[in-house]
């Protein structure tokens, strides 16, 4: 039973896929797009049914399909594993990715290769079903690698345009950076434990009397290279702001809810590994801080509406990370929840926005649209709120447990977030300000056009909403359900339950404080003295440095990218001209050799016998004087 349910559940996207990429042209677009979106409900139908048997009885399910790789007594099963942290993370990919499906079908539907689009998503889905439910590192490693293939179709889903695919291959190129890490920690893993099986792993590690903690710490900085791509810390994040190039409800999908939480997800599963490894963690914990920081200040001063949201996720997850680093896993997955929740609304919203103005995303040419579009704006409108951790929306409460994990633990760290939720508060009401509020600055044809979205784009927007409002209850300071969940995996109860003491609700205090400081000056700028940001060649100052994001894909284009290319220019027109002609002196010689041999052969009986008597003659001759 359980194995056929596991086989639903990742098969239905797959199946979709293959329906869509066969068939989904002749069918139509409705109907191609109702398969997609089916296929995804199908999953989270599935994945409902394991989360109440698992939540009934908390034993891990197992399921291996076959014996896969089996070298010596090193083995791995091509398997599933159903626990908390699989279960809890598959409801809200495959919950939110059914929402984004159901939404694209209206947002997509002018679009002529509809039927691929949704192909595409389907492949996506069903590869991070891969990645979450694989019972090994193999596994996983399947479904890490085929995400990164279906981001890099999807962001360069409008082929025709060469910006798309720049940052489509920007994307692609950069994540294989950090899945080489990622393969290399695998590698490590597997020689030091002769398994990669979660399970089996964590057992080994637990027993093993003489473990090798210098090359384990390699191997754990490995993987966290390979976080570090697909999750987009710093220096591995440049891709994520360009992959803002797709269709919005890829952005909502791909990059706020599914696989740049899949190194957040990695590192909480192999928690046991991390551990012991302190080193490690602290060198996670300082990339988050500054990833944090760095990509706030840069959402500051972005006028495009998704490189707002963009920079907003980079910095995010830098929270995650701080939580990840300092051992508060369960921490960092509330905090992925709650994000994929109001992340995903914000961008749908986006959508919502740039698909009444036909395409437009430049918040200067924004304004208004609070009157006419309604549902949109009060969707936005409470999800900037639980991203700004106002309470009692479900930001607030995950972002108070950081803060106050980061205060516990490092005071330095703890600044840093705290700086960076004001930022955050700062940036998404200026967001909220030029989009929604004083008069529409776009021109007259879009001003007579301007609607509120049809249903099947307003209703995700509405249960997305919902949670973004709600989603925090499942984690209230000393009445946790979710720690209590994932208690299991950790085996740390005592440690989860946080009473809250004067010392907490100061800082409580102190955070919600700072939150609207950063509203009340966006308030003040954007509302009170209706200030505009300046146009793109007026930017002065350090406005200027974050408006082009500190230069840094300037300085990764001088160093590497026209670095390789001199080299290889200089090797193709010295050594491989040089080594060219090397090679066609032995050709020529070849030829020639063979051209002279070649006379021989020339078809004359009478030279044949003459030549074989004269070797034979040469033959019997050194035969008797020798």
């Amino acid at each position: 039973m359980n194995t056929n349910l596991a086989l639903l559940l990742v098969l239905a996207p797959l199946s979709g896929f293959l329906l869509n990429v066969f068939f989904g042209k002749k069918l139509g677009k409705t109907v191609s797009g109702s398969i997609g979106t089916l296929a995804v409900v199908v999953s989270f139908v599935a994945t409902i049914m394991f989360f109440l048997q698992i939540n009934q009885n908390p034993q891990p399910i197992q399921i291996s399909l076959f014996d896969w790789i089996q070298i010596s007594t090193f083995k791995v099963d091509l398997g599933f594993l159903l626990d908390q942290l699989s279960v809890l993370w598959l409801l809200f990919v495959t919950g939110i990715g059914s929402l984004i499906h159901l939404y694209s079908i209206s947002y997509m539907h002018d679009d002529e290769n509809m039927h691929k689009y949704f192909a595409y998503l389907n492949l996506f889905v069903f590869f991070m079903i891969t990645l979450v439910l694989g019972s090994n590192l193999l596994v996983l490693f399947i479904g890490w690698e085929g995400v990164g293939l279906c981001s890099y179709l999807l962001i360069g889903f409008w082929y025709q345009n060469q910006e798309y695919n720049d940052a489509a291959k920007k994307a692609f190129i950069m994540n294989r950076i950090g899945d080489l890490g990622l393969l290399i920690g695998i590698f490590i893993i597997g020689t030091m434990f002769s398994t990669l099986d979660y399970a089996t792993l964590k057992t080994a590690i637990a027993s093993a009397t003489d473990l090798n903690l210098p090359l384990l710490s390699i191997a754990a900085l490995c993987l966290f290279i390979g976080a570090c791509g697909k999750s987009a810390q710093i220096p591995l994040y440049t891709w994520l702001p360009d992959a803002m190039a797709g269709p919005t409800p890829v952005s909502a999908l791909i990059h706020a809810a599914t696989m740049v939480t899949a190194g957040i997800f990695m590192i909480t599963r192999l928690n046991f590994v991390f551990d012991l490894t302190p080193d490690v963690q602290q060198i996670i914990a300082l990339i988050g801080g500054a990833t944090a920081i760095f990509a706030a200040t840069i959402g500051l001063v972005q006028n495009d509406i998704k490189k707002v949201l963009a920079y907003s996720t980079v910095s995010q997850l830098g929270f995650m990370f701080i939580a990840l680093g300092l051992g508060a896993y369960e921490v960092a997955v509330f905090h992925v929840i709650t994000h994929a929740f109001f992340k995903a609304c914000l961008f749908l919203g986006s959508g919502s926005v740039i698909h009444a103005l036909h395409g437009e995303q430049d918040m200067r040419n924004m304004g208004g649209l609070g009157k006419v579009m309604p549902i949109t704006f009060a969707t936005f409108l409470v999800s900037s709120l639980a991203i700004s951790g106002i309470p009692l929306f479900s930001g607030f409460f995950s972002k108070d447990e950081i803060l106050l994990v980061a205060f516990q633990q490092n005071k330095v760290l703890w600044i840093v977030a705290s700086v960076a939720s004001v930022l955050t508060a700062f940036y998404m009401f200026r967001l909220l300000f030029l989009t929604f509020f004083n008069d529409f600055r776009g021109t007259e044809e879009q001003k007579q056009h301007l609607h509120e979205s049809p249903a099947l784009i307003t209703f995700p927007l509405i249960v997305l909403g919902l949670l973004a409002t709600f989603g925090g209850l499942i984690s209230l300071p000393g009445n946790s359900w979710l720690n209590h969940y994932l208690a299991p995996l950790f085996g740390k109860a005592e440690h989860e339950a946080h009473h809250l003491g004067s010392l907490e609700y100061s800082l409580m205090a102190l955070a919600v404080l700072g939150g609207i400081v950063g509203i009340t000056i966006a308030y003040i700028k954007y509302i009170k003295r209706k200030e505009l940001p300046a146009r793109d060649d007026q930017q002065e100052g350090f406005t200027k440095v974050l408006y082009h994001k500190y230069y840094i894909d300037e300085l990764y284009d001088s160093l590497f990218v026209k670095t390789t290319n001199a080299i290889s220019k200089f090797f193709k027109n010295n050594i491989e001209t040089n080594l060219s002609e090397v090679f066609f002196g032995f050709g020529a010689i070849v030829e020639e050799i063979a051209y002279q041999g070649k006379k021989i052969q020339n078809g004359s009986i009478g030279l044949y016998v003459f030549v074989f008597v004269i070797g034979l003659c040469m033959i019997v001759s050194y035969l008797f004087l020798v």
